[in-house]
Order: C-alpha cells, then structure tokens, then sequence
C-alpha cells in the first residue's frame, strides 16, 4: 500500500469523518493489507499513529485490532510503546486498550502485571490504561483480583477520567461478579471519589446503589 497517497486521498483532514464512515474505510483498506506478515501491519499502523489522535489514528488501532487472531505475547511491546508515545487523550486511550491490548491480556492473562504498572505512572493516560485494558477479560470472568489491586493503586487518583477509568473497570467488573464488586465498593466507598464510585454501581440494583452512596450520619 503506498500509505502517503492514503493519507492524502482518504483522510486529508484527519479530525471531520464520523466514526462509521472511518471503520468502513478501515475496513475497504485492510483487505489491501491482510494478507501481509502482522509485524508488517503493524509498522504501517505506526505510520499512521505518528500523525496524532484522529482519524489515522483511529484506522491504525482497528487494523491492529483486526490482527487479534494472529497476537503473540511479543506484540505486547508494541502496544505498550503505542500507548506511551501516541495516546494523548482518553478517546484513543480506550480505544486502544478496551481493543488491541484489551484482547491481547484476555488471551494471554499472564501478561496482567505488566498492565499493573502502568497504574502508579505520572501519565495518567498510562493510569487510565490499566484499568480498561483489563475490561475484555472481565467480561469472560477473568482477572478481578487484578483489577481489585488495580483499583487499590487508583483509589484516590485526583484525575477525573483516571477515576471515571477504573470505575467503567468496576462496573464491567459487576456484570460477572456482582457480589464480589459490591462488597468492594462497600469496603472502599468512604475512600473513593463520587466520580469512581457512580460510574462502579452504575448497574447495580437500586438497594444497593442506595447502600453505596449512603452518607454516614
């Protein structure tokens, strides 16, 4: 694919096209595309990634996501280098984590304490990643003793959308295992941040949303 011709043609301006009609112009392209070696994929994605958080961006990741088939714990890296050098705002951040690396920790959970780290980073995109990343593999009832340490190193993080983050973390987290959930939010509540602690009880049932959001007489 000649990638400075693609860029040219298809997303000149590359903060103004919706998300569908970016995702089909992902997906005409990646037919171009898919048949190559995956690293090879991937240095094209790193490509589009240097031209920032727009559209380029946004066709990078769903190309990388369309590679998951294909994941070896190496591509970790990759991800991790990605996350570091070209997320500079949430949507990109959950788009990449909940995605890519979201479905490359839910094959190989192995890899869960390198996410870990990232929650006592100065970033806070990095602090953000460490809880979405591990939302795919909640969804299959993995790793919530992982995201309840997770959420301990984030507790009281000051960030507004570090504690929105790890409350969307809580919450998928409540859709497997509810009462396990509910008795951590019971546990930390006088700690946690209003933000953390609605976006964590969101779909919980209404007696319990109650309980949580009780304030001591």
């Amino acid at each position: 694919m000649n990638m400075q011709r693609f860029e040219k043609e298809k997303l000149e301006n590359p903060m103004v096209l919706r998300t569908p009609v970016v995702r089909k112009i992902s997906a005409e392209h990646f037919k171009e595309i898919k048949s190559l070696p995956k690293d090879e994929i991937f240095k094209l994605c790193e490509e589009l990634l240097k031209n920032g958080d727009g559209n380029l961006g946004e066709i990078a990741r769903d190309w990388a996501y369309r590679c998951r088939r294909r994941y070896e714990k190496k591509d970790f890296k990759t991800f991790e280098s990605w996350l570091k050098k070209y997320v500079k705002s949430w949507g990109p951040c959950d788009h990449l984590c909940a995605h890519p690396l979201g479905h490359l920790i839910l094959q190989y959970p192995e890899l869960a304490p390198k996410v870990k780290k990232w929650a006592k980073s100065k970033n806070r995109w990095e602090r953000r990643a460490a809880a979405v990343t591990l939302i795919p593999a909640l969804r299959r009832r993995l790793l919530l003793k992982e995201a309840f340490q997770t959420a301990d190193i984030l507790l009281q993080d000051e960030e507004d959308l570090v504690q929105k983050g790890y409350g969307w973390m809580l919450k998928e987290a409540s859709n497997r295992f509810p009462k396990e959930v509910f008795r951590y939010v019971m546990k930390n509540r006088k700690k946690m941040p209003r933000t953390a602690l609605r976006y964590a009880i969101e779909k919980m049932p209404a007696g319990w949303k109650k309980k949580a959001m009780r304030k001591e007489e």
